[in-house]
C-alpha cells in the first residue's frame, strides 16, 4: 500500500500547485500541505464543459487555508477546438478510461500551458517548485502527463529562469507511478473529503456515472476498497 509520506522526497518549501477540483489534484494538495509545504493553488477556466470543477476547487482552497487564484484562460476557447472538453460539437466519451476513448478529451498542450503559468507564479513568489496530479493512467492518453514530458518540462522551466528561480526548482508529479486507486488509498489515509472534489466532464448537477472520467473515479474507489461517497447520476448502483 502506497504510504504518503513517502511521495514528497526531498521535502519542499513552498509549491504553487495545479488545483483542477478533481480528486488526483485534491489529494495532491492536502498530501503536500500535510508534509509541510506551503501552498499556492492554481485553478483555470479555460472554458471547459465541466467548469463546476472551479468550485470544487474553491473548497478545497478554504479547507487548506491556502493562496489561490483562479487563472482565466477563456480567452484561449475558440483557438481549443476538436476536444470534447472545450468544444461542444463534440461528444464526452462513455465507457471505460482508454487510449481510444477518452482521445477525444485531449485539449493540446494543456498541461504545459498550465505548468508555464504556474511556473512564472512559483519564480515570482520564490517558491521552489511546482506541482501537477498526473497519474499512471494518464500516460496512454494525455502526452502531457508522462515522465518524459515532465523531465524535458522541468528542464525547460529551470533554463528558461536561469539566474532567477531557485537553484533546486523542480517539477512535481509525485502520482506519476501511481494508480487512480492508489491514489484513493493515499487520499484516504489524509481523509480528504471526497465528496469534495469533482470527475465528471459532462459537468451536470451531479456526476453522471457513464463517462470516462467517472467510470474511472468509480473504479479506482472500488478496486481500493474505499467506500465511494459520490453521487452518480439516476440508474448507476
Amino acid at each position: 500500500m502506497t504510504e504518503y509520506h513517502d511521495l514528497v522526497r526531498p521535502k519542499v518549501t513552498h509549491a504553487v500547485t495545479i488545483l483542477s477540483g478533481g480528486l488526483d489534484s485534491t489529494v495532491l494538495a492536502y498530501l503536500l500541505h500535510r508534509s509541510g509545504t506551503r501552498l499556492t493553488l492554481l485553478s483555470f477556466d479555460y472554458g471547459q464543459r465541466h467548469r463546476t470543477e472551479l468550485s470544487y476547487a474553491r473548497r478545497t482552497a478554504r479547507a487548506l487555508g491556502a493562496e489561490h487564484h483562479v487563472v482565466d484562460l477563456s480567452g484561449v476557447l475558440p483557438l481549443l477546438t476538436g476536444s470534447a472538453l472545450t468544444d461542444r460539437t463534440v461528444d464526452v466519451p462513455d465507457g471505460h478510461y482508454t487510449d481510444e476513448a477518452m482521445r477525444a478529451t485531449v485539449v493540446p498542450n494543456r498541461n504545459a500551458i498550465m505548468l508555464d503559468i504556474a511556473v512564472a507564479r512559483a519564480v515570482s513568489a520564490g517558491a521552489d517548485a511546482v506541482a501537477f496530479g498526473a497519474h499512471a493512467g494518464d500516460h496512454p492518453i494525455y502526452p502531457d502527463c508522462r515522465p518524459v514530458f515532465v523531465q524535458a518540462f522541468e528542464q525547460m522551466a529551470v533554463t528558461a529562469n536561469e539566474g532567477f528561480a531557485d537553484p533546486r526548482f523542480r517539477v512535481l508529479a509525485p502520482f506519476m507511478a501511481e494508480a487512480k486507486s492508489d491514489i484513493v488509498r493515499v487520499g484516504a489515509q489524509l481523509r480528504v473529503p471526497f465528496s469534495d472534489t469533482w470527475s465528471c466532464y459532462k459537468g451536470g448537477g451531479v456526476h453522471c456515472g457513464t463517462c470516462g472520467t467517472c467510470v474511472e473515479r468509480r473504479e479506482a474507489f472500488e478496486h481500493a476498497r474505499i467506500l465511494d461517497p459520490t453521487e452518480y447520476g439516476a440508474g448507476v448502483g
